[in-house]
């Protein structure tokens, strides 16, 4: 489950929660072929990904959706329940980043790298305000981390760091793109997240507060992110 305050929203709000929701799953796929692209070094999951991408026949967006499922079926014994947004996400980010490293050719020159690296980090802050502004329910990495703080008692930062320390570790292992990227993108990715999570918050019926943005929050629902 999330953590962010369920609130009843209005019908007609739908629409644009769905929207949001399968844009920015969309988006989100685009920034991480982007990143891919730029080949400074990815985030830790998507270093995992690729790392584990390398020692089989399966692409990096096919690798990114049985690593979500595989995390998916570990809510079973944290008790976690899964949204449409948790599912969505499972199947959408996977294929569009496949589909962008298609479209897209990997750029030699460094004066083009550098931009493509930090629009693709931008584009991830955004693409993460809109899909969990629409409140449809945690990635499963997101809710994994979630439930272990449930579980454990330990503190969000403290699971998410040996997470994805232990991920980043191991993708680097296995022959995942660390780099300079990757500090970045740890550094750069929770401020532009919450920017952007005020920028697309969905109003919460009157006398309820939003909730959405409210500080740490959201925090603990922000996907692959230090």
């Amino acid at each position: 489950m999330s953590d962010l305050p369920r609130r009843r929203l209005p019908r007609r709000r739908l629409p644009r929660r769905l929207a949001q929701l399968y844009v920015g799953l969309v988006l989100y796929g685009v920034s991480m072929g982007l990143q891919l692209r730029a080949t400074l070094g990815l985030d830790p999951w998507d270093a995992f990904h690729q790392g584990l991408s390398g020692h089989t026949s399966l692409s990096i967006g096919t690798v990114t959706v049985v690593v979500g499922v595989a995390a998916l079926l570990l809510w079973i014994p944290l008790r976690q329940r899964p949204g449409l947004g948790t599912v969505s996400n499972v199947l959408v980010i996977g294929p569009v980043m496949d589909g962008t490293l298609w479209l897209i050719p990997e750029p030699e020159a460094l004066a083009v790298r550098i931009p493509l690296l930090l629009f693709a980090i931008v584009l991830c802050g955004a693409a993460t305000g809109l899909y969990i502004s629409a409140r449809f329910g945690p990635g499963p990495r997101d809710g994994l981390m979630t439930g272990l703080h449930r579980r454990t008692g330990w503190s969000i930062r403290l699971v998410r760091t040996g997470i994805e320390l232990t991920v980043l570790g191991t993708g680097f292992a296995l022959g995942g793109s660390v780099g300079v990227g990757t500090a970045l993108f740890a550094l750069a990715i929770g401020p532009l997240s919450q920017f952007f999570l005020r920028v697309f918050a969905i109003p919460a019926p009157a006398g309820t507060g939003s909730g959405i943005v409210a500080r740490g929050a959201a925090e603990p629902q922000v996907r692959d992110l230090i």
